[in-house]
């Protein structure tokens, strides 16, 4: 007869609602929080200087992975894993711009089979083109409104509506940018100048429409422009299902910073926004307009980056920018777990296996035993050696965080930050 295993973590732990010293009690064997309780002096963790957090979930990733295994030389759902790992984050939601993209329920399920190799939680959106159908499982979507990095997208809204209209009450996420204002400003001299404000904001206008009209649950990705903000905290005061991503390198980074040697390297969709949009972002994170930190983590290689291809790869630094927020903008633990934690964690909850109880996101009985535990006194310098993905570099190079993650634990399993 087997015997259920244990493990015991002390420490300062945060909830999205309340923040105390406790003990969480984990049986390793279901990979299950059975109880959360005082502390006795007796962690077989060390945390001392460090915040215990439910597992962080990333809501946006491209894994790069699919059956036809052209583009994982930039990543795969192992090397992903290991980025997610190294930053803190227990499970993560891959998006559907592949090569062989998962728009029917065959070739969702062939893409699931290669996810079984993650260590992380891997939930999958399916993808909606001019021509697809809803599956005939419980997914989430994505749909890209413009033209982005794949061919997975729409020419006009006409074109758009008719496709959404096929996936009535579903939970759809948009990547808002308005393709016929992309079209007529293809020709700026940059980049951001190609992908304007503008092109959110309309985009953003009529995505909260469909998602009205069509009863969606909607969500708006790696959100960029303080005046879109406006409209979505509208929307949300009239009840409209919609909820909101914010990026790293949204928050983070501005077009002021830009420079003819970092301007590749700072090239994604969107493209980074004024200065005082990326103060209402933050603002906006803080208040809970927006509802998760979402990196779109996007692997490129090297080579690819200098050609001038869009995306940044952020899983690896996730866990350690969240202790710059708190450091440098005043962000409490708790605002920390709502963001990072429990609203991604309500977000796949209804996606998610009965193995994993009652899903990630808090640190209570039958949840999943998954915590992204946060050194607070120990710095991250990120370096090109430091980071775990694929294509081996980062935007955050030369910088370091304030904090650092000393433990990723997953279902029970402890990983140490290496």
């Amino acid at each position: 007869m087997s015997v259920d295993k244990r493990l015991r973590i002390e420490g300062r732990i945060a909830n999205h609602d309340r923040e105390f010293e406790g003990a969480i009690e984990i049986n390793t064997t279901t990979g299950l929080i059975e109880h959360v309780g005082p502390k006795e002096g007796r962690s077989d963790l060390e945390t001392e200087g460090c915040i215990l957090f439910p597992g962080f979930g990333d809501l946006h990733i491209h894994a790069r992975e699919d059956v036809s295994g052209t583009q994982c030389y930039k990543e795969d759902f192992v090397t992903n894993s290991n980025a997610a790992i190294h930053g803190g984050v227990v499970q993560v939601a891959d998006m559907p711009n592949n090569p062989v993209a998962p728009i029917d329920d065959e070739k969702y399920a062939a893409k699931e089979l290669l996810t079984k190799k993650s260590a992380v939680h891997v939930t999958l959106y399916a993808g909606i083109g001019p021509q697809t159908q809803p599956l005939h499982r419980h997914v989430p979507y994505k749909a890209f409104m413009g033209p982005s990095v794949g061919d997975l997208f729409f020419r006009s809204q006409a074109q758009l509506e008719a496709a959404i209209a096929n996936y009535r009450g579903r939970n759809v996420s948009f990547h808002c940018e308005d393709p016929e204002i992309l079209e007529a400003h293809k020709h700026a001299p940059t980049h951001e100048q190609k992908r304007p404000a503008s092109a959110e904001i309309t985009a953003t206008e009529f995505a909260l429409y469909l998602i009205e009209k069509y009863e969606l649950a909607g969500k708006l990705c790696h959100y960029s422009t303080g005046d879109g903000l406006k409209k979505i905290a509208a929307a949300k005061a009239r009840g409209v299902r919609v909820t909101c991503e914010a990026t790293p390198h949204h928050l983070f980074f501005d077009d002021s910073m830009l420079t003819d040697e970092n301007r590749l390297w700072l090239q994604m969709n969107p493209p980074l926004r004024s200065p005082s949009d990326r103060v209402a972002l933050i603002a906006a994170l803080k208040s809970g307009l927006v509802d998760y930190i979402a990196t779109d983590h996007a692997p490129h290689t090297i080579e690819e980056k200098l050609k001038g291809v869009s995306g940044v790869p952020l899983l690896d630094t996730y866990g350690a920018f969240a202790t710059w927020l708190m450091a440098e903008h005043g962000f409490t633990a708790c605002d920390i777990s709502r963001v990072c934690a429990f609203n991604p964690g309500v977000f796949v909850r209804e996606f998610l296996p009965a193995s994993l109880g009652k899903g990630f996101g808090l640190i209570a009985p039958g949840y999943a035993a998954s915590l992204t535990i946060l050194d607070m006194k120990t710095p991250y310098a990120v370096t090109r050696e430091s980071v775990k993905t694929k294509c081996a570099w980062s935007p955050f190079e030369g910088y370091t965080f304030p904090g650092s993650v000393r433990y990723t634990v997953l279902n029970g399993q402890v990983h140490q930050a290496s």
